[in-house]
C-alpha cells in the first residue's frame, strides 16, 4: 500500500510580493527550495496563516538568498505582502518506507531566513 506523506515544509514564510498578471505559481528562494528538497515546477499546497486560505500551485525558483516568496496569478488573490504562509509538498511512498521517512522542514523568520531545521510542529 502507498501512503501520501509530508515530504517538505517551509513554515512561516513571509510573502514578499504578489503579481496578479502572471500565469500562476509561487516563487520561492532557490536556497530554501534546496533546504527542503523542492524542485522547480513541483506541486505544493500553500496555507495562508493570516486568512486560512489553502491553495495548490507549483514552485518557480527565485535567486538563491533573495528571500523571495511571491504569489502569482490567481493565488495573488489569496494573500498579500507580509502574510505568513506554510508551503507543503507531499510524496507517495510505500508503507515500509514511510515508517522510517523524515520530512525536511524549516522554520523561517520574518526575513525568510532559516531559524530552525526539521522541527516538530
Amino acid at each position: 500500500m502507498d501512503l501520501t506523506i509530508l515530504k517538505s515544509k517551509i513554515h512561516q514564510a513571509t510573502v514578499t510580493g504578489v503579481n496578479l498578471d502572471y500565469e500562476g505559481s509561487i516563487v520561492v528562494d532557490s536556497s530554501l527550495m534546496e533546504e527542503v528538497g523542492l524542485i522547480a515546477y513541483e506541486k505544493v499546497l500553500v496555507a495562508n496563516m493570516a486568512t486560512g486560505a489553502r491553495f495548490e500551485t507549483y514552485v518557480i525558483k527565485a535567486p538563491a538568498g533573495s528571500g523571495a516568496i511571491e504569489l502569482n496569478g490567481a493565488t495573488a488573490r489569496l494573500g498579500q505582502s507580509g502574510d505568513r504562509v506554510i508551503i507543503f509538498a507531499f510524496a507517495r511512498i510505500n508503507e515500509a518506507e514511510a515508517k522510517t521517512f523524515a520530512p525536511r522542514i524549516v522554520l523561517l523568520d520574518e526575513a525568510n531566513r532559516v531559524v530552525r531545521r526539521s522541527f516538530v510542529a
